[in-house]
């Protein structure tokens, strides 16, 4: 996201953590967590692998999660 507005939109029309539907964008989020976010007409389930302490380039950003969306799935 580029924008805190941008992520707390995004948390209202669907985010889970852990299983667990969340509502509010200030929820705590740790190491091991796993995201999923729901865009448009796709699903991106993402584990925290970590956290930077400054902003950072995409292949900085990318070093934080790791992707466990199934991308092999037949349509």
């Amino acid at each position: 996201m580029r924008t805190r507005s941008a992520a707390a939109a995004l948390v209202t029309a669907g985010v889970r953590v852990n299983g667990k539907r969340i509502t509010a964008a200030s929820h705590l989020v740790r190491k091991g967590d796993v995201v999923a976010v729901a865009l448009d007409r796709s699903l991106r389930i993402l584990q925290v692998e970590g956290f930077s302490e400054r902003r950072g380039g995409p292949a900085a950003v990318r070093a934080l999660y790791r992707d466990l969306t199934k991308t092999d799935v037949p349509a």
